[in-house]
């Protein structure tokens, strides 16, 4: 786990090292543990690392190989690397070095671009041809490894985070309609390739890009989940898709504790995050670490879920560490957990991720999460008013979105607006698209493909990499996520929503943690804004700088100033939160 930056020139100027040079830098809590920039005539390469696989300095990056006039920069984690290794000595390929990151080397020297679906992992990488001079830019199939760009006329700016590229220099940070229009109504996401800043783009999950020398590039799609299905499976029972589940979850968990250092466990106490502590100990994995983080309450609502991550502990005897955080702590911290984003994140449990990220780096450097589940399996409440739906685009966005396009052109200034709604007409354009005839299959495929990338993803890979600690996802491991697109939506819809995993759950924790009422990563505080939180919000949407910007109407501000604990979005989000948090974001950037 590290971060990668570079920039290639398309003609015959040298890269500018200074520039890759701050980019670097700029991501020196991503990898804390080494830096190295490289310059290769028109193309220039940096990293920062992150020791996990091979401690020694062998695994440094950038990674050349001159006899095969490669050279490669890597964020992330192969776990079949050890196998990939294998094959590739049967085929006469030699290794310095027991890293993934030259596998990755070898693997394109020996395959190319199909060197890519063989791995098993989370990744980003940028690999460049010393002999055709093509750079190939490549994001893992979920987008868990952030992947950022900035193209002008004549070079190509890539880093791992939005804020390296700002400091590297020359980027047009003006706000993107299209962009506002998604972060308004999608809770803030804002799918790729688009980000909030006009001259930042992002790399779609699953994609090959190849640059050219003259800066023509071309995409492959290397993955994409079907959710189609065969007779023999529309013949499976729900025991059968329950077995199969709980099979391909242990081996998930399996394959991601591969690592040279200790693996944890971010613990919320609920179903997902439980049932990985549940597969580590059938693994065998002794002293496991588990973290769980709590807020103070707020108008009412309990800001913590000790009492079935303790459970949970407890049964399994981890070593636990529960987290405690006073609402003037999370107060002082909101500046360095938005200074965090690469991007303008709203969910609350922003600030608990980084919160507890600080903590957990302090004792370990890897840890297994359960994001992905919720999207994977169906566990949100808008998955079951799709099924049976004769419009689920329309319906979808009447459970989702934050606004209608009417109401959003009541809020915002008309001068940052498209002229269409372009979040409906995306919903629209992805289930449209062939493989997911059944409503309920459209939203999954779109949120799996969408929402997951760029919200729960990389909301983990911000903040544990804001402290230089490896997040790991099981839920994503691809051929489990396979398997669930064969499931028929009923069995994933039962029990009030992921059904077939909470059955496969039952098979391995007690029942207390899985017939639980569903919960959140609670934060009230910033729910409902009062005190010095409602203070901080006004201060950033009245002072100079927005007012010089002017993203939203006056009047509109007011009405969320009067009275934010009324103004809730259909996912019981603070409205005021929402349209704060996007100003704070490009104050804290310096834009």
């Amino acid at each position: 786990m590290c971060g990668l930056c570079g920039e290639v020139v398309f003609g015959g100027d040298a890269a500018d090292v200074t520039r890759v040079d701050r980019m670097a830098r700029a991501m020196a809590a991503r990898g804390p543990d080494g830096m190295g920039v490289t310059a290769y005539g028109r193309i220039a390469l940096g990293h920062r690392r992150l020791k996990i696989i091979d401690l020694s300095e062998r695994g440094a990056q950038p990674m050349q190989d001159t006899e095969l006039g490669l050279s490669l920069v890597f964020n992330g984690c192969i776990y079949n690397h050890a196998e990939l290794r294998r094959d590739l000595i049967g085929l006469g390929q030699r290794f310095a070095s027991t890293s993934d990151t030259e596998v990755i080397l070898k693997a394109w020297a020996q395959w190319g671009p199909e060197a890519v679906p063989r791995f098993h992992g989370m990744f980003a990488f940028a690999v460049y041809e010393r002999d055709s001079g093509r750079l190939h830019l490549v994001r893992d199939r979920f987008g868990i490894k952030p992947l950022y760009l900035a193209r002008s006329a004549d070079k190509l700016a890539f880093a791992s985070t939005l804020p390296a590229l700002l400091a590297g220099g020359g980027i047009d940070t003006s706000i993107d309609p299209v962009a506002f229009h998604h972060y308004m109504t999608w809770h803030a996401v804002v799918p790729a390739p688009r980000t909030i800043l006009t001259g930042v783009r992002k790399l779609p999950a699953a994609t090959i890009r190849t640059y050219e020398r003259d800066g023509s590039h071309a995409d492959v799609t290397y993955w994409s989940p079907s959710f189609e299905r065969s007779e023999a499976d529309l013949g499976c029972s729900a025991a059968d898709w329950r077995d199969q589940v709980l099979e391909q979850l242990r081996l998930a968990v399996r394959r991601r504790m591969v690592a040279d250092v200790p693996v944890g466990v971010l613990l919320s106490g609920g179903v997902d995050s439980s049932v990985i502590v549940g597969l580590l100990a059938e693994e065998g994995q002794q002293n496991l670490a588990t973290f769980s983080i709590g807020f103070e309450a707020a108008n009412g609502e309990k800001g913590d879920e000790f009492v079935y991550s303790d459970l949970i502990a407890r049964h399994y005897g981890t070593d636990h560490h529960r987290i405690f955080v006073p609402s003037t702590d999370m107060l002082a911290e909101l500046p360095n957990a938005i200074r965090a984003m690469s991007e303008p994140m709203v969910s609350y449990d922003n600030i608990g991720f980084y919160l507890l990220s600080r903590e957990v780096s302090r004792h370990i450097s890897v840890v297994q999460s359960g994001q992905g589940a919720d999207e994977v399996f169906g566990g949100y409440h808008w998955y079951p008013p799709l099924a049976g739906s004769n419009d689920p685009a329309s319906d979808y966005a009447a459970a989702f979105f934050d606004r209608s396009d009417s109401e959003l052109r009541q809020q915002v200034n008309p001068d940052y607006l498209p002229q269409e709604d372009e979040s409906l007409a995306l919903v629209r354009s992805h289930f449209a698209a062939a493989g997911a005839s059944d409503p309920v299959d459209k939203a999954l495929r779109l949120d799996t493909n969408v929402m997951l990338v760029d919200d729960p993803v990389k909301r983990v890979d911000n903040h544990t990499m804001a402290f230089g600690l490896e997040a790991r996802v099981p839920f994503l491991d691809h051929e489990l996520v396979e398997l669930a697109g064969r499931i028929p939506p009923e069995h994933k819809l039962a029990h009030g929503g992921k059904g077939v995993l909470k059955e496969a759950a039952r098979k391995v924790i007690p029942s207390e943690v899985i017939d639980r009422p569903k919960g959140y990563f609670p934060v009230p505080a910033l729910k409902y804004l009062e005190g010095d939180t409602l203070a901080m919000v006004r201060d950033a949407l009245t002072g100079p700088a927005a007012r010089e910007r002017s993203l939203f109407r006056p009047a509109y501000l007011e009405t969320l100033f009067a009275d934010p604990k009324a103004h809730l979005t259909k996912l019981r989000g603070s409205s005021l939160w929402q349209v704060a948090l996007l100003e704070l974001w490009l104050q804290e950037q310096g834009i």
